[in-house]
């Protein structure tokens, strides 16, 4: 069978089954590369996703008060200079 990235691929009965009677939470494995993938219903996973981004994004701010309380920063016109010697360092070699 061959496949595009336009298709919707159709799930065969055998999975549709196993996701009814497991309420949505289907291990399938790939039998040439034996990894094992998780059958979700699309809500599921957008929300999963959503929590991953929130989750990811308050690290980052912690990180970002963290680095700032430790004196690990420096000035909008700092970076901007550094960045400025950086570039033009690159563009002279």
């Amino acid at each position: 069978m061959w496949y595009n990235l336009g298709m919707t691929p159709k799930l065969p009965k055998e999975m549709v089954d196993a996701l009814h009677a497991d309420n949505g939470d289907v291990r399938v494995i790939d039998p040439d590369t034996q990894r094992v993938y998780v059958l979700v219903d699309d809500e599921t996973h957008k929300r999963a996703m959503e929590a991953l981004r929130q989750r990811e994004d308050l690290e980052a701010i912690q990180a970002g008060i963290a680095d700032m309380e430790a004196g690990r920063m420096m000035s909008i016109d700092e970076a901007h200079e550094r960045t400025r010697q950086k570039l033009l360092s690159e563009h002279n070699q």
